[in-house]
C-alpha cells in the first residue's frame, strides 16, 4: 500500500521553498509514503518580479513542475506552503485554488489530510491568520485539517524569536528577507511533514 502526500507551494524569495524541503524530509521519514513537490503557477509577469528582486529565488524553482489537479485527486495527504500577504494566503495561491472548482463540485478532495505552512515578513506579520484563512478553503473541499501538535517541543521555546503555532510551521523572513529559516522552524515542518503523512497511512489502511 503507498500513500502519496502532494506538496503544493509558492515561494517568491525562497524561505517556503526551503520550508518545503524539510516539509519532504519530514514525509519521506514515513515508510511506503511517496512524496510529489509541486509549485502554482507564477501570475506576475518578469518585468514586476525583476524589480522585486525574486528574479534568482525564481529561477531555482524552475525544475519543480506546475501542480495539476488530477495530482491533487489522485494524492492521499496534500501539504500548501504560501508566504503571507496582509494577513492572507498569496494572489497566486489564492488563484490556483479559485481554479479548484470543478474538484468541489465532484468532491475529490473530501477525506483527503490538508495542511498549510507559512512564512512573513516579520514576528507578528499575519503568519496564524493566514494559516487559519487558508484552513477555511480545505474545510470546503471536505478535506481533514492537520496543524503543528504541541508534541513538537519547539513551539513551547522562549530562547530566540521563531515562527511555527499550532495551525502549521512557519519562518520569517526578516525586515529585508535576509532572514533564512532556523533550524527550529524547519524541524516543525518536518515535523508536521512526518504528522501528516502518518496520518494519511492510517487513514488509507
Amino acid at each position: 500500500m503507498k500513500v502519496k502526500v502532494l506538496l503544493v507551494y509558492y515561494s517568491m524569495y525562497g524561505h517556503v521553498h526551503k520550508m518545503m524541503g524539510a516539509v519532504a524530509e519530514g514525509v519521506k521519514s514515513v515508510q511506503d509514503v511517496e512524496v510529489v513537490l509541486r509549485r502554482v503557477p507564477e501570475t506576475l509577469p518578469d518585468n514586476v518580479l525583476e524589480l522585486m528582486g525574486a528574479v534568482d529565488a525564481q529561477k531555482q524553482q524552475e525544475g519543480v513542475p506546475v501542480c495539476t489537479l488530477q495530482e491533487m485527486v489522485e494524492a492521499d495527504a496534500i501539504i500548501f506552503g504560501t508566504p503571507t500577504r496582509f494577513g492572507n494566503m498569496c494572489g497566486q495561491m489564492r488563484q490556483f485554488l479559485d481554479s479548484t472548482g470543478e474538484l468541489w463540485l465532484k468532491g475529490s478532495l473530501v477525506g483527503k489530510v490538508g495542511s498549510v505552512i507559512t512564512s512573513s515578513n516579520t514576528q507578528h506579520g499575519g503568519q496564524e491568520s493566514t494559516l487559519l484563512t487558508f484552513h477555511v478553503t480545505l474545510l470546503h473541499q471536505g478535506m481533514i485539517v492537520a496543524g503543528l501538535p504541541y508534541t513538537f517541543q519547539g513551539q513551547m521555546r522562549s530562547d530566540e524569536i521563531t515562527g511555527c503555532s499550532p495551525y502549521g510551521a512557519s519562518t520569517i523572513a526578516g525586515g529585508d528577507g535576509s532572514r533564512l529559516p532556523s533550524e527550529n522552524e524547519l524541524a516543525g515542518a518536518r515535523f508536521q511533514g512526518e504528522y501528516v503523512a502518518n496520518i494519511a497511512k492510517k487513514l488509507k489502511s
